[in-house]
């Protein structure tokens, strides 16, 4: 969040201190899923009025799956970090393009995605998630990420299914 936390309010230019709960936050991982959950995290932003927290997650991969993806080393130009900021940037483009929001905060961050989104959701408003990523079981309705923040969040969960819009901005 940015270092001036105060809320306006409407009017003649008053801000108040933020409330507990104080963000929408929303997990992208490039997937199609992801994007669409990224357009209905906005629109719930935009219709209470909270700053849009747009989280990326990677995870160090094991020796395990650089054994099985053919690899004996990690390659050297590897850098998840940057790699990870780039799809973020990049679903970011594709999604609002220059309309990005006003109150857009991103964070990219090394963790277990699950995890590392529900520690965001902890005051948050609502925490929005795409119904499936980028894992490995295509014929499952809810993805283990979604699944666990569903169960697990200590704020409202919105599961985004299928490629429905979300409603027009509020006025």
């Amino acid at each position: 969040m940015s270092p001036d936390r105060s809320v306006p309010l409407p009017g003649a230019g008053l801000t108040a201190a933020p409330a507990q709960h104080e963000c929408v936050v929303v997990g992208v991982d490039g997937s199609a899923s992801s994007a669409q959950a990224l357009r209905w995290a906005r629109f719930m932003a935009d219709t209470t009025g909270s700053p849009l927290h747009a989280v990326a997650v990677w995870q160090p991969l094991s020796s395990y799956t650089w054994a099985t993806a053919g690899w004996a080393a990690v390659p050297g130009d590897w850098d998840p970090a940057g790699d990870t900021e780039k799809m973020l940037q990049s679903t970011l483009d594709d999604v609002f393009g220059a309309d990005r929001p006003p109150a857009l905060h991103t964070t990219v961050q090394e963790g277990i995605p699950a995890k590392v989104l529900l520690d965001y959701a902890r005051t948050a408003t609502m925490l929005v998630v795409g119904s499936r990523g980028h894992g490995g079981f295509a014929g499952l309705m809810l993805g283990s990420v979604s699944t666990a923040c569903a169960e697990h969040a200590t704020c409202p969960v919105l599961v985004i299914h299928g490629s429905t819009a979300p409603p027009p901005p509020p006025n």
